[in-house]
């Protein structure tokens, strides 16, 4: 569901700057919406349902099973978006019995903050037969030294070790804490599971009650721009509800300023959210972008295909995206300059030149006005034809190379300008390409053991057809056929 449901500040205890608590669910009116809404059960979250059916890891361990190994590990490693429930599944599991919670964030902890939950781990096992779930924020942003701290709690099992990431953990988790650990990945939700939770929200009597009423475009909007996150579609939820209830003198806890013990006043019905609430409440939608992590490349990736696949539009959309999320516009730049020359290539020779003359620009006059300049270049890239013969000319020539194959350079190529060389035979025999008839002669270029290998394959799309021909004839010419 969501990793926004905290445990209430009310129900926590603040110890050496850790959050710890024993699993309360409580939380008082006024409380944000997402954590009202908190589920207090694995039955109760909403999506991930491919890591919550009967019998799965994440059951197991809510349930207080525990083994060794990473089938039955106590260790997990939950990789995800944010919005996606890695809080909420450690909050669940840590409210079975006999354990208590404690948070601790990789921004603001330690080594000396690590080593504290772990001697109180074992204190709270030998004294109070407790056991300690420890839920670590972002472990990605741990050093080595603070990852490789949490091994001896892990191994000993002294506390149950949830870490939550946003980034790959094969490239940001320590490999003796991944062997020992179960990881899991969340999905985005769906906007059936967003809309489902919304919904829920609204009538639920720890959210809305019922006191208003989302219009369909409304419940649409929020459910679109929320793009699969929990947290942020409860949060634009309550500002939209809130916003139309101070239309009518309430607040969106379900209050009105008929309600403060004074005379009751008459029931006007649910009050009405309506597009215009939404929109205000929510005016961009979340964008799924790590310039350090996965998306970056993902991003990127989707980028290059699009434009090689020419589809245009897509292309834009990637090319929006990188630049909403504050992608450095020469990285994109140098993107489009590699795909002029490996996709498009010499079927439109000129998408290379628009590609150079794009990243010059940019670097010329900056952002925002570069958006534009990027954008006729990809225009330009994704409708032309393609061709990626000398890409795969240029790998076939390097393959030959690092196979050892390329022998000797003929005689009469080789430099004759020094003493000596004629001697050796330099030169003697070469043909000037400029005295033979058309400019070409015919002669031997390649080493003996690459005679007659064509690297280049030119394709019949776009200037590449005529280049084609002429490839055809020049090597009839050269090769004396």
């Amino acid at each position: 569901m969501s990793d926004l449901f905290n445990q209430d500040s009310q129900s926590d205890d603040e110890i050496g700057g850790l959050r710890q608590d024993t699993g309360s669910t409580g939380s008082g009116p006024k409380s944000p919406l997402a954590v009202r809404m908190r589920p207090r059960s694995l039955d109760d979250i909403v999506g991930q349902q491919h890591l919550l059916g009967s019998g799965s890891p994440l059951r197991a361990l809510a349930a207080g099973e525990q083994g060794n190994g990473p089938a039955g590990s106590t260790s997990v490693i939950l990789w995800g978006p944010p919005g996606t429930g890695k809080t909420t599944l450690a909050h669940v599991i840590a409210r079975g019995p006999g354990r208590k919670f404690v948070e601790l964030s990789a921004i603001t902890s330690g080594v000396k903050d690590v080593r504290k939950v772990m001697d109180d781990a074992l204190t709270a096992r030998d004294l109070h037969r407790m056991t300690t779930v420890l839920f670590l924020d972002e472990i990605h942003r741990f050093n080595k030294a603070q990852q490789d701290a949490l091994l001896p709690g892990v191994e000993n099992g002294w506390v149950i070790l949830i870490a939550a990431t946003t980034e790959n953990p094969s490239f940001s988790v320590v490999a003796p804490l991944l062997s020992r650990s179960l990881m899991l990945t969340l999905q985005p939700l769906t906007a059936a599971d967003i809309g489902s939770l919304l919904v829920k929200a609204v009538q639920d009597p720890r959210g809305l009650a019922g006191e208003v009423e989302v219009a369909t475009d409304a419940m649409d909007h929020l459910v679109r721009l929320a793009a699969g996150d929990a947290r942020r579609g409860l949060t634009a939820l309550e500002a939209a509800a809130r916003m139309a209830m101070s239309e009518q003198g309430g607040d969106a806890d379900g209050t009105t300023e008929a309600d403060d013990g004074g005379s009751p006043a008459s029931d006007p019905g649910p009050v009405q959210v309506e597009l215009r609430h939404a929109e205000q409440a929510l005016d961009a939608a979340a964008i799924r972008y790590d310039r350090q992590g996965d998306q970056h490349y993902d991003v990127a990736s989707a980028f290059i295909k699009s434009i090689r696949g020419s589809d245009v539009d897509a292309a834009l959309h990637y090319l929006a995206r990188m630049l909403e999320a504050g992608e450095d516009a020469r990285f994109i730049a140098r993107r489009i300059v590699i795909s002029a020359s490996e996709d498009v290539g010499m079927a439109d020779p000129t998408a290379l030149q628009t590609a150079v003359a794009a990243a010059q620009a940019v670097q010329l006059i900056g952002m925002p006005e570069g958006r534009i300049v990027l954008a006729e270049a990809v225009v330009h890239l994704a409708t032309a034809p393609k061709s990626n013969a000398a890409y795969m000319g240029i790998n076939a020539a390097v393959a030959d190379i690092r196979a050892g194959k390329g022998t000797t350079i003929p005689a009469h190529l080789r430099d004759s300008h020094y003493p000596g060389s004629k001697q050796l035979g330099h030169g003697k025999g070469y043909q000037y390409a400029h005295d033979a008839p058309n400019g070409v002669a015919a002669q031997q270029y390649p080493p003996d053991d690459l005679v007659g290998r064509d690297y280049y394959q030119p394709t019949g799309f776009g200037s590449e057809r005529e280049v084609a021909a002429r490839v055809e004839k020049l090597r009839r010419i050269i090769r004396g056929g």
